[in-house]
């Protein structure tokens, strides 16, 4: 895994960080245009809209299936094409203005972002060491934030100073990302983890407690990116361009303060950051819930993204209790269960939104209480024999084979 002498920088972590340039290159160019390029070009309606976000979600919830392109290519390899499939479908997407068009290079869009997401964690897990993977997954997020605000400020200057087509905009990220992994594929070596993976699906009964906090933490990521934004928009009136304001913030703030949560997070441990989080949550949640102020409304919504950084606990935790072997195997597990909430969440509160918006915000608090009861259940030192304590019970770690 150590590079040679005469090229040291080409190590492990630098390319997870232009894997974490990657992703957003890519996936915020492709958001950034999609209502306006659909609706415009495509002649989308709102029907045509909701079955392109189904579309999007379905590579979500099949990366499972990760796993078994791994029996024959490497997962490095495999980040290399799941980075050019992600670059050369939005590289495109400006050429089908049709429906169908834009629903395939979606699908296509959203195989490579998914399974690049996949592989970034299992490889961020393989290759840094527990006592560094805070901190570093924090700079991770950061460098992600970073380049999202980078390619808002591209498109930006592509679409107002240049008046560049939607065609010539998406063709220019496209190029980027595969420009990227051209040299990543011609600079860097082939990096072994320290452990060999098995390539097959892992479900084990002691990882069920991190099961249940990917679950819980798909559903809330849904409330805040569905309902959270909606609220804005539908009760105080937020413009396209003030909700665009608020996710630059959001990624301002995420380039500032990752690193900072991400070396917390390694010196105050798991348990603590996630009882912290949740606690953090369920203030927000009934925020929305009784929030009377635009500007208020706002600040919570900037609040509830800084949260997301402490994901970071969920991660490093699963690193202190798996198999060393079952990194890879659990990676794509993990987003199936992740999404499964993105395909139940929007539809069935979509309808209690109708009748009362407050109990969204109110279940969502619901689901955080039950995501902090489990946060207490991880231990203070988590370990591969011991990965959970009940703490009802007031319990030594309870060992799980």
């Amino acid at each position: 895994m150590t590079p040679s002498p005469a090229a040291d920088w080409r190590t492990p972590r630098l390319f997870l960080m232009l894997m974490a340039v990657a992703l957003p290159l890519g996936y915020a160019t492709w958001n950034a245009l999609l209502n306006n390029f659909a609706i415009e070009m495509a002649q989308f309606d709102g029907s045509d809209i909701g079955l392109l976000q189904s579309v999007r979600e379905i590579p979500g919830f099949l990366a499972f299936t990760a796993v078994f392109f791994l029996a024959v290519i490497s997962e490095q390899r495999f980040a290399l094409i799941a980075i050019a499939l992600l670059g050369g479908a939005v590289a495109v997407t400006g050429v089908f203005a049709t429906t169908t068009g834009l629903l395939i290079t979606t699908f296509l869009m959203s195989v490579g972002f998914h399974y690049l997401e996949t592989l970034k964690q299992s490889l961020s897990l393989q290759w840094l060491s527990k006592a560094e993977a805070p901190a570093v997954l924090g700079q991770l997020i950061s460098v992600a934030a970073l380049t999202s605000l980078l390619s808002y400020a591209v498109v930006w200057v592509l679409l107002e100073v240049f008046a560049a087509s939607y065609t010539v905009v998406y063709a220019t990220a496209g190029a980027a990302c595969l420009l990227l992994v051209l040299f990543m594929t011609l600079a860097f070596p082939r990096f072994e983890a320290p452990n060999p993976q098995r390539r097959q699906l892992i479900v084990r009964r002691r990882y069920g407690l991190y099961y249940a906090l990917t679950f819980l933490s798909g559903a809330r990521r849904q409330i805040f990116m569905v309902f959270a934004s909606f609220l804005l928009v539908e009760r105080f009136g937020y413009s396209a361009s003030a909700i665009a304001a608020l996710y630059l913030i959001n990624h301002g703030v995420s380039w500032l303060l990752a690193p900072i949560i991400g070396r917390w997070v390694g010196r105050v441990g798991e348990r603590k950051a996630l009882t912290i989080e949740y606690i953090g949550l369920i203030t927000v949640f009934l925020g929305y819930a009784v929030v009377e102020s635009g500007g208020l409304a706002a600040t919570l919504f900037v609040v509830d993204h800084i949260f997301f950084a402490m994901a970071i606990a969920q991660k490093t935790y699963f690193q202190k209790i798996a198999d060393p072997g079952d990194i890879a195997g659990t990676a794509g597990v993990n987003f199936t269960i992740n999404h499964i909430a993105a395909v139940v969440i929007p539809a069935s509160f979509g309808v209690i939104w109708l009748a009362a918006p407050e109990w969204v915000f109110i279940l969502g608090a619901a689901m955080a209480t039950g995501s902090l009861l489990l946060a207490r259940c991880v231990p203070e030192a988590p370990t591969q024999e011991a990965p959970m304590q009940l703490w009802w019970r007031r319990s030594q770690p309870v060992r799980i084979t």
